[in-house]
């Protein structure tokens, strides 16, 4: 009888990644990998014709809750959606795999990462919100919740500032929830205009071992309208 094989999953130290940020490459995409990635300040990010490549970027990109530049126009539009929580996560990945990543010649959310991100969601680890007008879907981010910190993967808007608003109201509500700070990922200056700032991966990793979970944001999740 062949004895049933265990297999220890780590990582290498992140702060050992490579000048552009790799910390490795290959594995799987299971759930029990993926969490300990994003426990450990890492994520997946590669396209199709690429080995799974495993990031911890050096500076980081991370919104201070408090921190959220929301403009007088943006808070205006705010009434013109209608936005609830974890409703659509199949259909806001799908959309966001449509438009790449800024830089990307294609787009890095492939098929094996919607396949890996909805067993996420139905685990309670993935999360979506999603703007609707008249009833259509037209705008919405989706991200990974890690104790008191909110990852967040992508975004798209199919309305002037749909996934503007989207996040809006996720800020607003990670605040009420308790959360400590939401994590970038990678420096954009779009994300720059809303407040998210740079810094050193060392103060990341710090950051999200003491960001401590909130007693009832998990819980609230499930709430489908805002």
């Amino acid at each position: 009888m062949i004895p049933k094989l265990t297999y220890h999953l780590s990582f290498p130290n992140p702060l050992d990644a490579s000048e552009e940020g790799v910390v490795a490459y290959g594995g799987d995409l299971s759930p029990s990998r993926l969490m300990l990635a994003y426990r450990s300040g890492i994520f997946p990010w590669y396209s199709a014709k690429d080995p799974i490549l495993w990031w911890s970027p050096n500076p980081r990109l991370i919104l201070e809750l408090d921190e959220f530049k929301l403009s007088r126009s943006l808070r205006k539009k705010i009434p013109q959606f209608e936005i609830r929580f974890d409703t659509a996560f199949s259909s806001v990945i799908r959309e966001c795999s449509i438009a790449p990543r800024t830089g990307q010649s294609g787009s890095w959310i492939v098929p094996e990462m919607i396949e890996a991100y909805e067993e996420l969601h139905a685990l309670g680890y993935a999360h979506s919100v999603e703007t609707y007008q008249n009833g259509i879907l037209v705008g919405g981010l989706y991200g990974v919740s890690v104790g008191g910190v909110f990852c967040g993967e992508s975004m798209f808007a199919k309305v002037s500032d749909a996934s503007k608003v989207a996040f809006a109201v996720l800020v607003n509500r990670l605040r009420e929830w308790g959360y400590d700070f939401i994590d970038c990922q990678v420096p954009t200056n779009h994300l720059k205009s809303l407040g998210a700032k740079e810094v050193s991966r060392n103060i990341f990793l710090q950051r999200l071992s003491s960001a401590s979970t909130p007693p009832s944001g998990e819980m609230l999740w499930n709430m489908s309208e805002f």
